[in-house]
């Protein structure tokens, strides 16, 4: 068994992506063409509130565990931003990661960590404000081999598939994957909902009725 990576693809321009960093999930899961919307069972590890805004270029890895081969070789290949996504199963018994291995992550500047499976050291992932970690499982036994799995391939995580170099947007809420094609030109229907909103909004503050606000057809009475 070895470890196979694959060259990761380009990152998008800067230009492209800055807009979606304050997109909420919640809009990019209703309106962002093509969005794919990964299983909310994989949360966040902070508390609602306190968790940071995840947004970054996916860079993927599938392992198998308790083998975490992987996971040691991508240390090498992630860089500022990137979203490290590891597809481990849903296995809920080996973590593949903690905090050394999410440590240099963390310095090599990489925006966070999404683990279909599980994690451990957890007291201190969740002490960090500025490395998101969502998880399915969290479990204290470690992995047990390291000669195993793939990087940067398309995987499949809460039922989701991520290619390498798709954004991922995480908040409190949960999480979504968008395809380049989505981040390059999809903003326009999320802006147009956010707008909505803020009319939704101002109206029902003002006192006017739901009905009126939303445009809601008449109800029978009984």
């Amino acid at each position: 068994m070895t470890v196979t990576t694959h060259p990761a693809p380009a990152r998008l321009p800067d230009a492209a992506l800055a807009p979606w960093r304050d997109v909420p999930v919640a809009l990019a899961v209703d309106c962002a063409p093509g969005a794919r919307q990964i299983d909310p069972a994989i949360r966040p590890l902070r508390p609602a509130g306190r968790q940071p805004r995840l947004s970054g270029r996916a860079v993927t890895v599938h392992v198998s565990p308790p083998d975490f081969g992987a996971m040691l070789h991508v240390l090498d290949l992630v860089g500022p931003g990137d979203v490290l996504c590891v597809d481990a199963g849903g296995d809920a018994h080996t973590a593949m990661i903690g905090d050394i291995l999410s440590g240099q992550l963390r310095r090599r500047g990489v925006a966070g960590l999404i683990v279909d499976g599980a994690v451990r050291d957890v007291a201190t992932l969740a002490g960090w404000d500025d490395f998101a970690v969502f998880a399915r499982h969290i479990t204290p036994r470690g992995p047990t081999g390291a000669a195993g799995g793939t990087i940067n391939t398309p995987v499949t995580i809460g039922g989701a598939r991520i290619e390498p170099g798709d954004l991922i947007l995480g908040d409190d809420d949960g999480l979504v994957c968008l395809p380049s094609a989505t981040v390059l030109d999809g903003l326009g229907p999320v802006q147009a909902k956010a707008a909505r909103e803020t009319v939704w909004e101002a109206g029902l503050a003002a006192g006017r009725s739901a009905a009126e606000v939303f445009a809601l057809p008449p109800v029978q009475r009984a």
